[in-house]
């Protein structure tokens, strides 16, 4: 009993911990007065301003333009590297593998400088480009991983009975492949376009003078003091977060009982 009452206790307080600020955020975009710390009746005024800031329409344009061409490229390269990986079955397949997941690992400060350092080398001027080519690298391992998983768990046998069938090798991924692994993709692709979308230490370092995403944007207005139109612009994002992180869990989840049923019939 005491084991279980300290789990519990662990978890309120985490909880707490986690969510009690964010909380705080949504409550006081709501707040009529500008000052965070009093409360001066609920008013949908920041929300307004927030819709006439063209500045930040700017950046949270260039901030899904970003996301969704990094999340796309990175869906390509890691479902093509995660094929390759578990049918060529290499020597040494873990130290690659281990490669590929590197980004994952490697803190986002020594990715930035890093790309800074790369793109700087070959003189690639800075913008959109090096924004894109930096959060594909990024965005890559999670794509490879939700793939290279489902893509073992696939029942050799469909794929034989495809080619006994006639079917070549670009028919077979395309018929049975293909939509066994779609929830992996479409969940890494999600998952993906969050992680750019909310990235601020890389964007940083590789982007342009005239490039500004909104993650930085808000980063740059925040040195000056937490403004209520911050609050509710920050509770957009944690609602559009919250929501593609509830559809990748609820994708992943449905191709899971799928599987599951196949095999069972």
């Amino acid at each position: 009993m005491k084991r279980i009452s300290l789990s519990k206790l662990y978890l309120a307080v985490l909880l707490v911990v986690m969510y009690v600020p964010i909380l705080l955020v949504i409550v006081f975009s709501f707040n009529a007065n500008r000052l965070s710390t009093n409360w001066g009746g609920f008013s949908l005024r920041w929300y307004g301003e927030l819709l006439r800031d063209q500045a930040l329409f700017g950046a949270l344009l260039n901030s899904l333009v970003l996301g969704v061409c990094a999340s796309l490229f990175a869906a390509v390269i890691g479902v093509l590297a995660a094929s390759g990986m578990t049918r060529a079955r290499l020597p040494g397949a873990g130290g690659i593998e281990f490669l590929a997941v590197l980004p994952i690992i490697t803190p986002e400060i020594i990715m930035g400088m890093v790309s800074l350092a790369f793109f700087a080398l070959i003189s690639l001027p800075f913008g959109m480009l090096t924004l894109v080519i930096a959060h594909t690298t990024m965005c890559i391992p999670y794509v490879f991983l939700l793939v290279k998983a489902r893509l073992e768990g696939i029942d050799k046998s469909l794929l034989e009975a495809a080619r006994d069938l006639g079917a070549g090798e670009w028919r077979a991924f395309y018929d049975i492949t293909l939509p066994l692994v779609m929830p992996a993709i479409v969940s890494g692709i999600l998952i993906s376009f969050a992680m750019s979308f909310d990235d601020v230490i890389i964007s940083i370092f590789v982007t342009g003078a005239h490039t500004s995403t909104l993650p930085i944007r808000i980063y740059t207005q925040l040195k000056v003091g937490v403004s209520p139109k911050i609050n509710a612009l920050c509770t957009v994002l944690f609602v559009l977060t919250a929501l593609l992180s509830l559809c990748s869990a609820v994708i992943s989840g449905y191709g899971g009982r799928s599987k599951i049923s196949k095999g069972e019939t």
